[in-house]
């Protein structure tokens, strides 16, 4: 049977940032044929997509440097965003909270009264949809918060917890938003953010080149564990390792160990990506476009040709899904296209390149019952010297950047631990 030092499941971001920390010996299992997890990029027809919008945001300016020097000759454009709500017939910009001056008079006053009162006779809100109604008041909560983020989560806010998007929820103080009201600051966690000329996939090749090629391999896939005999099963073979990583769906890599898990505690859904390719130019000076409208099939538009600036509009199209749902691409293909015109997105332009991907799982549903699972499940399996990591395999929401730095600070750990 076959020997490894680390053997690392997932060669997208997470994965890759474990390989490159370790630099000894291991060997990533990738199911799929190619690397980059949720990071891949598709170049037709011309157009450069991404599996979904992946625009690159950096806290901290020594992993930007470190993947900028491994990109070569690779051009990377910084960009100032540009994001504006499609509500009510009309564009305000965002985000909604700190933008409700923007609104006619009487939707105005509204928010602001609903603003004003919010959270006073409340008890203490338990949950995601009752902590934007203490937080915001009905009018803002009602208006674009629940509708928006409940077709992107494809579920009740009330079955989230109240930190399920932690940091990069774009809270706003009523000080805040009322100063908003005369001296415009609409910033937020990614306002600069940088795209490669070559597509995301670009940093996960610059991630890639701290790694062994030779110790990757493709189209193979885990399939269970024996957490006491430190042994994998694969498609292909049996390994036996002496620590294992982990960036697979949790509650997925979970069931591969034989480990008793409460499987209710899990929730998430499904996104299907549609990246879209016209003939001309469409509106400029805008990257990303949000509705919460629940007649529209999708929750967010964004532009890579006001990225690149190319003279033909190619946009990512976002549908949140339920995890056990269905989706007819060719029928929810020609819905999105009627929406895009009925929001004037489109007008007489042609449609000459089309592609789709479906995410799943997309978004994790963060619950106090998920987050007490991951956290009791991860306790059990760390005495295995197994670890599991990154978005999906933390069962988190984070970017990623915060997958380098997660994958970084265990291997650190683990060389802690060894003595080394």
């Amino acid at each position: 049977m076959e020997q490894i030092d680390t053997l690392i499941v997932g060669a997208g971001i997470s994965g890759l940032a474990a390989a490159a920390a370790l630099k000894d010996d291991y060997l990533i299992l990738e199911a799929d044929s190619e690397i980059g997890g949720y990071c891949k990029t598709v170049k037709q027809d011309g157009f450069v997509w991404d599996y979904s919008g992946h625009f690159f945001h950096f806290k901290h300016p020594d992993i930007e440097q470190h993947l900028r020097e491994r990109m070569r000759d690779q051009r990377v454009l910084r960009v100032n965003k540009r994001s504006f709500i499609h509500y009510g017939g009309q564009w305000i910009d965002f985000p909604f909270q700190k933008n409700i001056h923007q609104l006619d008079k009487a939707e105005l006053i509204e928010c602001l009264h609903d603003l004003y009162f919010a959270g006073r006779e409340a008890s203490e809100p338990t949950n995601f949809k009752e902590m934007l109604y203490a937080r915001f008041g009905r009018g803002i909560s009602e208006k674009f918060l629940i509708p928006y983020n409940e077709k992107l989560y494809a579920c009740d806010l009330s079955q989230l917890d109240i930190n399920a998007m932690g940091r990069f929820f774009p809270h706003a103080s009523v000080a805040e938003i009322i100063r908003n009201m005369r001296e415009p600051d609409n910033s937020s966690y990614n306002q600069t953010f940088t795209y490669p000329e070559g597509g995301a996939i670009e940093y996960v090749h610059a991630l890639a080149r701290d790694v062994n090629a030779q110790r990757i391999a493709l189209s193979e896939s885990l399939q269970a564990i024996d957490l006491k005999a430190h042994t994998a099963r694969t498609s292909r073979r049996e390994l036996r390792y002496k620590r294992l990583i982990s960036s697979e769906p949790f509650m997925r890599f979970v069931a591969r160990t034989g480990l008793d898990y409460d499987e209710g505690a899990f929730s998430w859904n499904k996104v299907l990506v549609f990246n879209l390719g016209f003939d001309k130019k469409g509106p400029e000076d805008v990257h990303w476009l949000y509705f919460p409208d629940r007649s529209l099939s999708f929750y967010r538009v964004g532009f890579y040709d006001n990225i690149f600036g190319s003279d033909r509009m190619s946009l990512y199209v976002e549908l949140g899904l339920p995890a056990n749902g269905l989706a007819d691409r060719e029928l929810l293909l020609k819905r999105v296209l009627a929406d895009l015109r009925k929001v004037s997105l489109v007008t007489d332009h042609t449609l000459v390149a089309d592609h789709s991907v479906v995410m799943d799982p997309a978004y994790v549903h963060i619950t106090e019952r998920s987050n007490g699972e991951v956290a009791r499940l991860k306790a059990r399996l760390e005495p295995y010297d197994v670890y599991s990591i990154g978005r999906y395999g933390s069962w988190t929401y984070c970017s990623i950047e915060d997958n380098i730095v997660e994958a970084r600070a265990l291997v650190k750990k683990l060389r802690g631990s060894a003595g080394a």
